[in-house]
């Protein structure tokens, strides 16, 4: 019989719908497998029996003849910012720690709604700030792939790093990740996995941990671009608790996935050409390029003018937003409280915070803090936001000759750990590519393409138009099937 773990979720859902296999056997599969891999440091808590539940559900309906969820029989990974009820959520930090929420996010709901059952809780960059897992309160994850006779561990990108790991390592066949400001695209160029930010609103975002309110955006990461669409669907949706929530009917996007460009405009941005980008980068671009041509495109050179201050006003807005998020970790209702003997209330904050969050978590709250603070608001924080309106104007300007852009996903395949940790600068560099569209709010998703000198994964990334998942979703899928990429890591752990 088939390893159950080899397959995606369209094929899971299908062969427990169609009896070719029981939804209990798939997720006894999947939990030994978890269970055989936390070398990787993937999961923070695994939960066996809720993915068990959820598939005995699943086997029960099917017997008792009953039309199957969705996801019925589709065990997934939930990436530990979302709030999960009698499940700790941490956010991989040691602020949260034994913290067990009352309550579930929508987004985690949705796909409990949807039939899907959780193998686990996911390690990820503490509150989301990184690049590359290596923040995180529990240990850095690490990514199953490596070079070639090299045992150096690499960075399974982040922050959705667990996420990337577990569903590259074929822990999972999906996750939820969250993208602020490339955190689903950047680990799944990273892995060798597709992954989507859709449209800001498309998911709500409460019971969801913040980082940068007007920035964060769940989405799926999955083995191909169809497993992402049939996940996206299940966890999109209006939501009245989320002020940001777009009231909108959630697309059929699996039924409507097609990978004929016919007629469509493919706009190459050439300010994404950024000086000492490696040259497999630029030759996969233009792979890229010829790829979707073939499929039909029209490919047409556009500009965005504004591109190279995305990261510099990206690094203003979403630590000032942090800053502000983060202020609630007090001590005083929930998480760690340190409280040395003799201490007032403010002795208690400083000491909670200096001992709960981590450098990286730290070194953003104080840009945040000093760019909203008096005398300087109006000098980045205010500028910075009229950068983000350019920004957001240069996209509408391009979209006005062509249906998505076409640019690579990340500057590079995936580095070992601890190469960039002593230059947050040269980390922050990981996000060029992605950073612009999380500031104008654009669907954007990375695919596979192929595979760099060291026999490690590249991606490219796809930007649509507000609420053009589909366009995205087609553009990729054309682009998964002249790539051909079914390269996956090697098991060492």
């Amino acid at each position: 019989m088939t390893d159950l773990t080899t397959l995606g979720i369209a094929a899971i859902r299908d062969g427990v719908r169609d009896g070719q296999f029981k939804a209990r056997e798939v997720v006894e599969a999947f939990n030994a497998k978890v269970a055989g891999a936390r070398a990787l440091n993937a999961f923070l808590v695994e939960t066996p029996d809720h993915a068990l539940a959820a598939a005995d559900a699943a086997d029960a309906a099917r017997a008792a003849g009953e039309t199957l969820k969705p996801l019925a029989g589709v065990p997934i990974g939930m990436k530990d910012l979302f709030a999960t009820k009698g499940v700790a959520t941490t956010a991989a930090s040691r602020i949260l720690e034994g913290f067990v929420p009352p309550y579930e996010s929508t987004v985690s709901q949705n796909l409990w709604n949807a039939g899907a059952g959780m193998l686990g809780k996911l390690n990820l960059d503490q509150f989301a700030m990184g690049s590359s897992n290596e923040t995180s309160a529990f240990g850095n994850v690490i990514s199953p792939w490596r070079r070639p006779n090299d045992t150096a561990a690499l960075a399974p990108g982040g922050s959705s790093g667990g996420s990337s790991t577990a569903v590259s390592a074929g822990l999972a066949p999906g996750a939820t990740g969250t993208d602020t400001g490339g955190s689903i695209r950047q680990p799944a160029a990273f892995t060798g996995i597709s992954g989507i930010k859709p449209t800001y609103g498309r998911c709500s975002r409460w019971g969801t941990i913040a980082f940068a309110s007007s920035l964060d955006q769940a989405g799926p990461m999955a083995r191909d671009v169809r497993d992402c669409a049939i996940m996206l669907e299940a966890m999109a949706g209006f939501d009245a608790k989320d002020a940001t929530s777009l009231k909108l009917d959630v697309p059929n996007w699996e039924a409507a996935l097609s990978a004929d460009l016919k007629g469509k405009r493919i706009g190459v941005p050439k300010e994404y050409r950024v000086d000492g980008m490696p040259a497999e980068i630029e030759a996969l671009w233009q792979q890229g390029i010829d790829w979707l041509g073939d499929a039909g495109a029209e490919i047409v050179e556009v500009s965005l003018p504004h591109t190279k201050y995305a990261l510099p006003a990206y690094y203003i807005i979403a630590p000032a937003e942090a800053s502000s998020n983060l202020a609630r970790y007090d001590g005083v209702r929930y998480g760690l409280r340190d409280l040395p003997e003799g201490a007032g209330l403010q002795d208690m904050y400083a000491a909670t915070r200096a001992a709960g969050f981590g450098d990286e978590v730290k070194r953003r709250i104080l840009i945040g803090t000093y760019v909203l603070s008096a005398g300087f608001y109006d000098a980045y924080y205010t500028q910075a936001q009229k950068v983000r309106t350019l920004i957001a104007r240069d996209f509408e300007r391009a979209f006005e000759q062509c249906d998505v852009l076409l640019t690579p996903t990340a500057p590079s395949a995936a580095f070992a750990l601890g190469e960039k940790q002593a230059d947050p600068l040269a980390m922050y560099l990981n996000d060029v590519f992605t950073v612009p569209a999380s500031l104008a709010g654009l669907p954007a998703m990375s695919v596979p393409g192929g595979l760099d000198k060291d026999g490690l994964p590249l991606g490219l990334q796809i930007i649509g138009k507000p609420l053009d998942e589909q366009g995205v979703l087609n553009a990729g899928l054309a682009i998964e099937h002249r790539a051909g990429f079914t390269a996956r890591p090697q098991a060492w752990w």
